[in-house]
């Protein structure tokens, strides 16, 4: 049972349907154990992170598919379709196999949603956060083609009132010095 409301809520999650044993469909294992059985923790996925950054840092759409070719063909297995024996409709795979570690699903499938909007939008998929204070990458949800510089709302506020801020002191230190 989820702490925050139910076993409906925890068969939800950031990677769509889940099945009743709160896993994406088909898809079987623990995610914090190997393919041994043996504890991984948040490790393999902050690996995997990490190696995704570079596709958000990427200066334009040449540079990000560079990046995602280079990872989706040392880091991932080949374009395959997959029911996992019967339990989910036919679906596309870029893992090893079906059981393949969860961090290097995550990494596949990341590499193959990202490449789908590159593909589809005709530019980078995401950014880096562009505030001093964040190290936070994005993904706009937006059809506009204007480029985001801020993950969030908040991260561009407060930019905004550092640079007001920045702008009255300046200009307070100014009228100082002409007095």
């Amino acid at each position: 049972m989820h702490p925050r409301g139910g076993e409906e809520r925890a068969r939800q999650g950031a990677f769509g349907e889940r099945s009743r044993h709160g896993r994406p469909q088909g898809e079987r294992g623990d995610l914090d154990t190997g393919s041994g059985g043996e504890h991984l923790g948040a490790q393999p996925f902050r690996e995997a992170a990490g190696a995704l950054r570079p596709v958000f840092a990427a200066d334009g759409v040449d540079a990000a598919a560079l990046t995602l070719n280079a990872l989706l063909a040392e880091r991932t297995g080949p374009l395959r379709l997959t029911t996992h024996g019967g339990a989910s409709p036919w679906h596309p795979h870029v893992d090893r196999d079906d059981d393949a570690p969860w961090a290097e699903w995550f990494l596949a499938s990341s590499c193959l949603s990202l490449a789908v909007l590159l593909w589809d939008r005709g530019r980078a998929p995401g950014g880096v956060c562009a505030s001093a204070t964040c190290e936070d990458v994005f993904v706009p949800l937006g059809g506009g083609r204007e480029r985001r510089r801020y993950c969030s709302r908040r991260c561009a506020t407060r930019e905004r009132v550092a640079a007001h801020r920045r702008a009255g002191a300046a200009g307070s230190a100014q009228m100082s010095i002409t007095r």
